[in-house]
């Protein structure tokens, strides 16, 4: 064999066996480090919601993927649409590993499509990955006086709100500024067990930007016995089922390529439903072994088991994958982006 093959060869070898080196030596330090730690998943919404229970499902399981399994504790931070739990994330918490975000999608967004400040450059966050892509709906009790999307764009609809940040607060709106959709946004729940409370209590008629696959979890006679009914799917593809069922996507009603286009960039969103973000500045390694014991737990067997009987989508998106996904989102053309804001800038109802 010629002297320069055998030369590449042993170079690949090298390498191989360098990588194998780096690697052992990256899980050296991140073990010792988190042997006998807390990690905090701080949920951007209140106890008993859909975020909510996505973060306890992973907590429960997580650890064991983390080299020196440290314990996985989930605190609750409410308020502004996720926005104060992104900021905590961003400026407040530890950025060595122990703290993970778990925030609303519009919290992502909002820095790009609102001209309301917030505490917290999203573009600036570790991505750690996504639980599931998720379908947000609008949905009405059927004593409502709309009973198909295209009675709201005729009649007023009252729906229950977070705030600015929100995707029950964002995605109405844009309803309201491009299609011409007439829901009246009463904002200030915490969440969106909050929002369904409002709802059983007729303090509101319904409620828009809910993620389908967690209202269907928590309260599935609602559907099967058409006490609750789906308008419209805010999504760019749609849920399965939902599409089969003939529920309109609301990007279908576009009366231009530019309406359409804006309300798809909002809606982009969606693909990244679930999103958990870690500070800027956590260590390399620590980060290469949270985004990949954050994918082996919700590949687990258990965990998914016990998702299905909570029938709850588990769908994960690795974190480098949504890294790209929300640099991409950042670079949109500005008339685009111009267009989406002006839709959002309209001022809703007070509690």
């Amino acid at each position: 064999m010629p002297f320069g093959c055998c030369f590449r060869l042993s170079a690949a070898a090298l390498a191989c066996l360098f990588g194998v080196l780096t690697e052992a030596l990256a899980q050296d330090a991140v073990e010792p480090f988190y042997r006998g730690k807390q990690i905090n998943i701080v949920v951007g919404s209140s106890a008993g919601g859909g975020y909510d229970t996505y973060a306890r499902l992973l907590a429960r399981t997580m650890g064991a993927s983390i080299p020196g399994n440290p314990a996985i504790v989930v605190q609750n931070m409410s308020g502004a649409g996720s926005n104060r739990a992104a900021g905590y994330i961003y400026s407040v918490a530890p950025k060595d590993g122990t703290a993970i975000g778990a925030i609303f999608p519009g919290a992502v967004l909002q820095p790009l499509l609102s001209e309301q400040p917030v505490p917290h450059d999203p573009s600036k966050f570790v991505y750690l990955g996504s639980a599931n892509s998720d379908v947000y709906v609008c949905y009405v009790r059927s004593d409502a006086p709309v009973k198909t999307f295209k009675d709201v764009l005729e009649k007023e609809l009252i729906i229950g709100a977070s705030n600015p940040g929100a995707t029950t607060y964002d995605l109405p709106l844009l309803l309201n500024s491009v299609l011409g959709a007439k829901f009246k946004i009463v904002t200030g729940y915490p969440g969106s067990r909050e929002i369904t409370l409002a709802l059983e209590r007729g303090e509101v008629q319904g409620a828009c930007g809910i993620g389908w696959t967690g209202i269907e979890t928590m309260y599935p006679d609602w559907f099967a016995k058409d006490t609750v009914r789906v308008l419209v799917q805010l999504s760019n593809s749609g849920h399965a089922d939902l599409n089969k069922r003939g529920v309109p996507r609301a990007a279908e009603l576009a009366r231009t390529e530019d309406d359409r286009k804006t309300i798809e960039l909002v809606f982009s969103q969606g693909v990244f439903g679930r999103p958990y973000i870690l500070p800027p500045g956590v260590p390399a390694d620590r980060v290469a072994a949270l985004r990949k014991a954050f994918v082996a737990a919700l590949d687990d067997q258990a965990l998914r088991a016990e998702a299905a009987k909570m029938q709850l989508d588990v769908d994960p998106i690795s974190g480098g994958d949504l890294q790209t996904l929300v640099t991409g989102i950042y670079a949109t053309p500005q008339h685009l982006v111009e267009r989406a804001r002006r839709a959002l800038s309209a001022k809703p109802a007070a509690k």
